[in-house]
């Protein structure tokens, strides 16, 4: 028999484990009912992988999300590994056929969704398999105070009903001490062996720095510390643009979101991973797979929506072990945003009825009916039918998927996409002598960068709200200068995918989840709390504050954070005085910026910029017009 070691060779290509993994393999190949938390990129899944793959039988896997299912699946089965998923949507007699296989067919793994353990027949082929263990991935869904809470996820307790003798294994890479203890008990894990790595990253550094020019800042940073970088924002705006002003400022960089297509995913991140592109501008959507050990820095343009969410993202900086920095950037702004975005938006439980009555009627399903129906879904046309809150709407169709009242699936790959194939002046001159097409044209121009370059995910509805024409027009325009081989214009109607779970009760189908939804705005709030008061907190190291979020109540100071080192430099008394003369010398020779002087004094950034406001509160120097200080005369 080989040993976990010899797996990990023969399959994973490695031959050591990441701190932890053995002894959880062991664990589970003793048969214990495990719990493994570990930090991003400490190798979760191997700790399930390689002990299905030494034992008889094959593994069931609980995940929720589909992307996530599909790349692990994927991931196997270019090793040679038999591996399956059930999705959403398939039909009966192929859902059939599947499990058969997995009876039959000596796979190693099942990956489910939890609602599938909810069907008859699932429930009876699980029965005839040799389940040689259970991992339930993303562990922290199951727990009313987790990052990611799903009610569905408490079904999963089914498994152990069905297969009692069958060793599970929970996994999380984030969980405060109450989410370990309440995934323990929701998953009635029997005499639990619990591996808790800590989360202390002594090489990586934490920055919150505050920045009312964020992008002057970025540069400051990319200057000052060389390597690769992911820089993450919260839409796909604003990582186009931030991205075209990095490449315009020297510095080589894409963008990933949602909207890219497949293949441009894949292609960019190999040039990013190759060190081809040195900045990767991305939202949340660049997470899963990202592996990369020499990152740099990570830098948050936005505050995200809580502490988990930044620990994570922060933490695939600097796993090579060398020091590595995470930077946070913030403004006066910074506050209402979130709480515009996150709080502001969160539905109540008469908005989420509406809503999926709405949803329910947009595709004329009667009540009674529906369950397993699978629907074409323009999200926009909907929210524009009923005169809903897109944000709004979003939250409550994210919520009934969380609660398997429905399946919403975004599928980007389906977006109307664009290209530009003529050269700039070419265009401007077809707009001189077409002047029907130039509203649409330079509303495109203003709103998708890169799109002279290769085709980008355009939204037909959006543009047609900032020219004021009605969808179909846009439309038509579009497929015009299509047919006239000015642009490539690939034309997509539908964006989504909406299977509904359950069939339509409408105000009963809310009123079983309704507490849910309590549950959910109360942890939202919470959660944006917190990471406002991280982001605010300068009066203790910030890898202490991160750690007693996650309940390690012991941790030292790292002494490479913001804190820590403006605590050191704090300890070097400065000669405000000379700073002032330093600061009056300059401007007896010339009107300066904040960053001329902040480049030619060689004092920190922080101390320059209080004794600029005392000199400007005492009418010593002044800001003219043009944001340049001046002496003011006496």
């Amino acid at each position: 028999m080989n040993s976990p070691l010899q797996i990990l060779e023969q399959y994973w290509k490695h031959n050591s484990f990441k701190p932890l993994q053995e002894e959880v393999i062991n664990s589970v190949l003793e048969a214990n009912d495990t719990f493994a938390l570990l930090p991003t990129g400490g190798g979760k899944s191997i700790c399930f992988q390689i002990p299905a793959l030494l034992k008889e039988g094959i593994c069931i896997v609980i995940s929720p999300l589909i992307a996530l299912m599909q790349d692990q699946v994927s991931n196997l089965q270019a090793k040679g590994i038999k591996a399956i998923a059930l999705p959403s949507g398939i039909k009966y007699s192929e859902l059939d056929t599947l499990l058969d296989n997995c009876i039959y067919g000596n796979y190693k793994f099942l990956y489910l969704s939890p609602e599938r353990l909810q069907q008859d027949i699932v429930k009876e082929r699980l029965k005839q398999m040799n389940i040689n263990l259970i991992a339930v991935d993303e562990a922290h869904c199951i727990s009313q105070w987790g990052n990611d809470f799903r009610p569905s996820y408490k079904k999963i307790k089914i498994l152990k009903d069905l297969k009692p003798t069958a060793p599970v294994i929970a996994l999380t890479a984030s969980a405060t001490s109450r989410v370990v203890d309440d995934i323990i008990s929701e998953l009635d894990l029997f005499q639990t062996k619990i591996f808790r790595q800590s989360f202390f990253r002594s090489n990586l550094g934490y920055w919150v720095i505050k920045a009312e020019d964020k992008i002057y800042k970025i540069n400051q940073i990319l200057n000052k510390y060389p390597g690769t970088s992911i820089i993450y924002v919260r839409n796909r705006k604003t990582a186009v643009e931030l991205s075209d002003f990095l490449n315009s400022s020297g510095s080589s960089a894409s963008y990933y979101h949602g909207g890219v297509d497949a293949i441009e995913k894949t292609k960019r991140f190999k040039l990013w991973h190759k060190e081809e592109i040195r900045v990767m501008v991305a939202t949340s959507a660049f997470g899963m797979g990202i592996d990369k050990p020499n990152v740099r820095t990570v830098i948050h343009y936005n505050i995200p929506e809580s502490i988990e969410s930044y620990f994570q993202e922060a933490g695939r900086a600097g796993r090579d072990g060398k020091k590595a920095f995470a930077f946070l950037l913030k403004n006066e702004t910074d506050n209402n945003r979130l709480n515009n975005q996150f709080i502001k938006v969160l539905p109540d439980t008469d908005t989420v009825k509406i809503v999926y009555r709405k949803l329910s009627n947009y595709f004329r399903i009667s009540y009674g009916e529906g369950e397993q129906s699978i629907h074409e879904f323009d999200f926009n046309t909907f929210c524009k039918t009923y005169d809903i809150n897109t944000l709004v709407s979003y939250n409550v169709l994210q919520f009934l998927d969380r609660c398997g009242v429905i399946r919403f699936t975004q599928r980007f790959t389906k977006k109307s996409s664009l290209q530009i194939l003529t050269t700039g002046n070419q265009l401007l001159t077809y707009i001189e002598n077409n002047k029907n097409y130039e509203i649409v044209l330079k509303t495109i121009l203003r709103t998708y960068g890169g799109i002279f370059d290769e085709k980008i995910a355009i939204n037909i509805p959006v543009i047609a709200s900032k020219v004021n024409l009605d969808e179909k027009e846009v439309i038509m325009l579009l497929q015009k200068l299509h047919a006239s081989e000015l642009v490539d214009f690939n034309y997509k109607q539908y964006d989504a995918e909406i299977i509904f779970l359950v069939p339509r009760e409408d105000d009963h189908t809310i009123n079983r989840i309704k507490h849910h939804l309590t549950e959910q705005n109360n942890e939202k709030i919470k959660k944006v709390n917190a990471i406002l008061k991280f982001s605010e907190n300068n009066s203790q190291c910030k890898s202490v504050q991160l750690l007693n979020y996650f309940g390690e109540k012991e941790a030292k100071e790292c002494g490479i954070c913001s804190f820590c080192s403006n605590k050191q430099k704090n300890h070097k008394k400065h000669d405000i005085t000379k700073i002032q003369e330093d600061i009056i010398r300059l401007l007896r020779e010339k009107k300066l910026s904040s960053r001329d002087l902040i480049a030619m004094l060689a004092y920190p950034e922080e101390i320059i910029l209080d004794v600029l406001r005392e000199m400007n509160a005492h009418q010593i120097i002044k800001i003219n017009h043009n944001n340049n200080y001046q002496l003011l005369k006496k």
